[in-house]
């Protein structure tokens, strides 16, 4: 019994907002700047990720105010920003087809704010079941084949949008008809998407000539082109504004009460946008970490997610996630607490009460056109460059994940994903268990490696420590040696010896490359050696050794030494 109340305790401590809110007075100017700028940008992109959802544009801003301001406050990513993302609103619109009224063919959107409001219960219950730390586990090809997936998806659907056509309900039907699109595109509509995706695409090369542009995010510039050129030549196509009518504030907003009488039928789909909540945002905050240096709270962010999609269901929002571009450009723009993001749904709340009328004129194929942009950036870049050479193993949990994400559902994908890797991986999962490998470390002065040499002065200068990982490096042990790493004490140079490391799959890999830039973020040299011909082959084919530099890996420890 002590142990359960114990449990609960920790787990209460752990979700506990508290955190959050004695952080918010440490850097307020430049949160408040942040949080700003980020609600500029977020406009467009909930503007956009609201009509991939079906739910319409206004449900993506008010989507992006309850993540702003709800997940900002609870959540375990002191610099995240959460709102609409790209997988979650493409879930939304998979789910749609499911619910509609009667013979109408109407969506039924209280059945849809009815399962995001459940969703975010479930992840509650999920955080303080404290379980949410399991998606460190999540097999890099998994991940991989997830966001290709939904990369093409967001292209895909919105090829009608972009060409002046109304958008098709999924996927099937864009490739079903894809000939009346062909004989259908509106001229018109080029006018302005086609300008809009050509500074999306070329506004680096623009703020690289005239750098006081380098602070304007290109999608608010590309929305208020594309937004300039309907108006100013009154084009007869499709508006924001033919879906919803902002006329007045009174109608933007509305309570909608969750049918919990219809529990049977939501829980299910509930269950799986819950599940893709805490994929997308500890995936971002994992981004996050990598750029600040601090770890995250998992079950705290999906604590801070479970509020923020209650939120949303309630007030008609789409789904939440911790989104990566916005969390990036909040910590680019110089956040360092949850101020920031709750800033960023402040600025939108303001733009949604006062400038509604505006948002109505935005046309459909701009938006379109900037989500093409986002589909095109969410690909994986990490690996499509290496797909050639990934191992068939890897190469065909990526091609499965990426099909059934396309063609079937984003959670059935994952899981079967995650499935065929873990039987893949029976052999490392057993041997993790049975023999409880520990990876190691000690400073060089303990190892009695020091060169006879080297000066005391020399010693003393160079703090060096040696971390020895062990066993099979696959997704099974990756976050075991993530904390074994950061549990070291401190030093300047770091030599990874990998002599002791039995096999390494693409999950390994990608996670000791991100070990090897983190350290070097913190101002850490890092070189990497002692790996068997099999093991190194495999770093050299998969562009490990490349993208660390020639330089950081070497054969032995004794080569290492003589480089420093």
């Amino acid at each position: 019994m002590k142990n359960i109340l114990f449990f609960i305790k920790s787990g209460l401590e752990e979700i506990s907002p508290w955190q959050n809110i004695k952080s918010l007075n440490k850097n307020i100017k430049g949160d408040v700047l942040a949080g700003i700028t980020v609600g500029i940008i977020a406009l467009p992109l909930a503007l956009a990720f609201g009509e991939i959802s079906q739910l319409g544009p206004i449900a993506g801003i008010w989507g992006a105010i309850a993540g702003g301001l709800i997940g900002g406050l609870f959540g375990g990513c002191l610099v995240g920003v959460s709102g609409p993302t790209a997988p979650k609103a493409a879930q939304i619109a998979v789910l749609m087809s499911y619910f509609v009224i009667g013979t109408t063919n109407e969506p039924d959107v209280i059945a849809a704010f009815s399962i995001i409001f459940l969703s975010g219960l479930i992840l509650i219950i999920i955080s303080i079941l404290r379980i949410s730390r399991f998606i460190h586990f999540t097999p890099y090809p998994v991940i991989a084949g997830f966001m290709c997936g939904i990369g093409a998806i967001v292209i895909i659907t919105q090829i009608n949008s972009f060409f002046g056509l109304q958008a098709e309900k999924g996927i099937q039907e864009v490739f079903k008809n894809w000939r009346f699109t062909y004989e259908n595109i509106k001229i018109e509509a080029l006018y302005v998407s086609i300008p809009s995706l050509a500074i999306l695409f070329l506004w680096n090369n623009i703020t690289e000539r005239i750098k006081y542009l380098s602070n304007i995010p290109a999608p608010l510039i590309s929305l208020l082109t594309g937004t300039g050129i309907a108006y100013s030549m009154q084009l007869n196509i499709p508006y924001i504004g033919d879906k919803i009518n902002v006329t007045t504030n009174d109608k933007l907003f509305s309570i909608y009460i969750p049918e919990l009488s219809r529990i049977s039928e939501f829980i299910s789909p509930a269950l799986a946008l819950a599940g893709l909540a805490i994929l997308d945002s500890l995936l971002s905050c994992k981004v996050a970490d990598n750029i600040t240096g601090i770890r995250h709270s998992s079950d705290r962010e999906t604590f801070g997610q479970g509020m923020a999609n209650m939120a949303a269901g309630l007030i008609g929002g789409v789904t939440t996630a911790t989104a990566t571009m916005r969390t990036v450009a909040n910590i680019k723009f110089g956040a360092k607490t949850p101020l920031a993001s709750i800033v960023h749904g402040i600025t939108l709340l303001t733009i949604m009460l006062g400038l509604s009328g505006l948002v109505s004129i935005i046309p459909a194929a701009c938006l379109a056109a900037i989500l093409f942009k986002v589909g095109i950036e969410i690909l994986d870049y990490r690996i499509i460059p290496v797909l050639k050479k990934l191992p068939i193993n890897d190469l065909m949990i990526f091609s499965i994940v990426l099909f059934f994400t396309i063609y079937a559902d984003l959670m059935v994908a994952i899981s079967i994903g995650i499935m065929l890797a873990c039987l893949q991986s029976l052999k490392e999962l057993k041997s993790i268990f049975q023999l409880g490998y520990k990876h190691k470390s000690t400073t060089l002065l303990k190892s009695g490696l020091t060169p006879k040499n080297w000066s005391e002065n020399k010693i003393n200068k160079n703090s060096i420590n040696i971390f020895q990982p062990e066993g099979p490096l696959f997704f099974g042990s990756i976050e075991s040696l993530i904390n074994s790493y950061e549990s070291i004490t401190n030093h300047n140079i770091l030599i990874v010896d990998m002599s002791l490391v039995t096999m390494i799959d693409l999950t390994g890999i990608y996670a000791l490359e991100d070990l090897v830039k983190a350290s070097k973020n913190n101002n850490v040299e890092v070189f990497v050696s002692d790996a068997c011909p099999k093991i190194k082959q495999k770093l050299d084919d998969l562009d490990f050794i490349k993208h660390i530099g020639k330089y950081h890996y070497k054969d032995s420890k004794k080569q290492v030494l003589t480089a420093i």
